[in-house]
């Protein structure tokens, strides 16, 4: 067997595992039409996932009063969770954790999610037993700063070249960038392929079973 070349994979959620990204754009299309704001395009909706929350909102929506944030979180929150039944797992994402666990890779979550929406994701999509850490929006800096990996890197005690990334995002190849962690990216997200190209990940996979085998034979 070729020797191993990471010792911590890191995950992010929404769009990479969780076929999440056309309920959080709905979500917050919906929260603007709500409060009378412009409603951004489906583009402009996805490119701000994977942010933290409040960076997410102010990028989507420029037009946001400050004084608005707490009634838009509000109302984006109530759509997204009317649909929070419909979300599952990409086709394959489950079986690829649970065999990267069982070979002995430290796994993790860097995620724009916030800790209590998470916890929801990982108790309903029932993968939570499998990560042995993770991280949150609202714990730590957002993406595409460095803390939600660096933290990682430390709480687990290996190199940052020995650390490797996964997301559907330009924010979480340039998070793995900042680091100094190397990235793969997927195409199958929030994120267009030519944006994700141009960030040059280890490599672009586009849909599970090529990214785990990717996994078995480059990880």
């Amino acid at each position: 067997m070729a020797e191993r070349r990471f010792d911590l994979i890191v995950f992010d959620w929404d769009g990479t595992l969780m076929d999440s990204t056309a309920t959080i754009v709905v979500a917050i299309q919906a929260a603007c039409a709500d409060l009378g704001l412009p409603v951004p395009t489906r583009e402009q909706a996805s490119h701000v996932i994977g942010l933290g929350l409040a960076d997410a909102l102010h990028a989507a929506v420029p037009a946001l009063d400050p004084a608005d944030y707490a009634r838009m979180v509000e109302r984006y929150r109530h759509h997204y969770f009317a649909r929070d039944a419909e979300l599952v797992l990409f086709d394959g994402a489950s079986d690829m954790v649970a065999a990267l666990n069982d070979a002995g890779y430290a796994l993790a979550v860097a995620t724009g999610k916030s800790r209590k929406g998470l916890d929801r994701a990982f108790e309903a999509s029932g993968l939570g037993a499998q990560f042995h850490a993770s991280r949150t929006a609202d714990e730590t800096f957002s993406k595409p700063h460095p803390a939600m990996l660096l933290e990682l890197i430390e709480e687990f005690a290996v190199l940052p070249s020995r650390t490797l990334m996964i997301g559907d995002t330009t924010h979480d190849l340039l998070m793995a960038k900042n680091a100094g962690t190397a990235s793969v990216a997927v195409s199958f997200g929030a994120h267009p392929r030519e944006a994700l190209a141009a960030e040059a990940p280890l490599a672009l996979v586009d849909s599970i079973a090529e990214l785990h085998q990717w996994l078995q034979l480059n990880a």
